[in-house]
């Protein structure tokens, strides 16, 4: 079944040089404002990595990575999925010091993503890493950096604003912060989508904590990798997006495991034998920087400043046949 969604009335704001050339603004402005924020330095990141170092984001744990043999070297090549473990291990081979970090253009292939106006099988986003100390592993701090990333994406909403004054979307900097067990008490019916969804409608902008362990109703509120973000100090960014009228995920990002957390979430998801992997190694070890850090979607962010309905709008990726269908007849121009 198609999940593609027309609202009613759309038109795009901006014609096709102004919507590549918003989108060249947004992705450089929100770079600056960014990188400032958070005391970070652009770094290159790879594209790939072998499936044998144990650096390539597992996700939800079902998605399955782009693997391809490598006869120069012998081995066998996976393309990421995220850049989650690469920064870490980055920032100690790069010797970056305690309240600095990184950030790099992340390019990946998600084979398995459903399409829909959100979704597509090519994921561009700033992964992002910094350096911190033990002291401040808490959800303060975690929520002092959320409320800095919402500042910068709000800066950039307005100094676009000023270049594209035909736009008009309006964001909130007052983030709203919430655990998933605090979402699932207020929501009991619902589905995780579902509450994500009725809260960010009435706040706007909304911090959802705590993902990747189960909740007093025996589920976790979605799947998450127990060997990178902390699952009681972390959670998703969420905008209200008016032209799709949902909440739509920006950023997922959190406070990363130390050894003692990574030992707890490897058991308890069932992924011992991970322990091997030289990453892993590592890490129970003692032996990689603590850190915090996310991914921030490029296309989805311009998305949402753009007022744009489809990511397509912003990104050249491919879609079924019923999807190009659908948009065509509907004035939805897929790049």
């Amino acid at each position: 079944m198609n999940k593609v969604t027309v609202p009613v009335g759309y038109r795009p704001t901006l014609d096709a040089y102004s919507t590549q050339k918003s989108i060249a603004y947004i992705k450089q402005t929100f770079q600056e404002e960014f990188a400032s924020a958070l005391h970070l330095k652009r770094v290159s990141a790879p594209l790939f990595v072998t499936a044998e170092s144990g650096l390539n984001d597992n996700l939800s744990g079902t998605e399955r990575p782009v693997s391809f043999d490598v006869p120069a070297i012998g081995e066998s090549a996976q393309v990421v999925h995220s850049l989650a473990k690469w920064k870490r291990l980055a920032l100690k081979r790069y010797n970056f010091e305690v309240g600095n970090g990184l950030y790099t253009d992340m390019n990946a292939i998600r084979r398995d993503e459903e399409l829909d106006n959100l979704h597509s099988i090519y994921v561009d986003q700033w992964d992002w890493e910094k350096i911190i100390t033990r002291d401040v592993r808490t959800l303060d701090y975690l929520k002092l950096i959320v409320n800095s990333i919402v500042s910068a994406i709000c800066n950039t909403n307005d100094r676009l604003h000023v270049r594209f004054p035909q736009l008009k979307v309006n964001l909130s900097r007052e983030v709203a912060f919430i655990t998933t067990q605090e979402l699932e008490d207020m929501y009991p019916q619902l589905t995780p989508d579902e509450r994500e969804n009725a809260f960010t409608r009435e706040h706007h902008t909304a911090f959802i904590m705590q993902i990747g362990g189960k909740l007093k109703s025996g589920k976790p509120h979605s799947g998450r990798a127990p060997d990178y973000d902390d699952w009681q100090l972390n959670g998703d960014l969420f905008f209200w997006n008016e032209v799709l009228g949902r909440g739509v995920e920006i950023s997922s990002m959190g406070i990363r495991v130390d050894s003692e957390s990574l030992d707890r979430q490897l058991t308890l998801a069932g992924c011992d034998d991970r322990r091997e992997l030289p990453f892993h190694k590592m890490l129970l070890a003692d032996e990689l920087p603590l850190t915090i850090g996310g991914g921030i979607g490029q296309s989805r962010l311009c998305m949402l400043m753009m007022g744009c309905a489809h990511i397509g709008e912003v990104q050249s990726s491919i879609w079924d046949s019923e999807t190009v269908r659908i948009c065509k007849n509907a004035g939805i121009p897929l790049l």
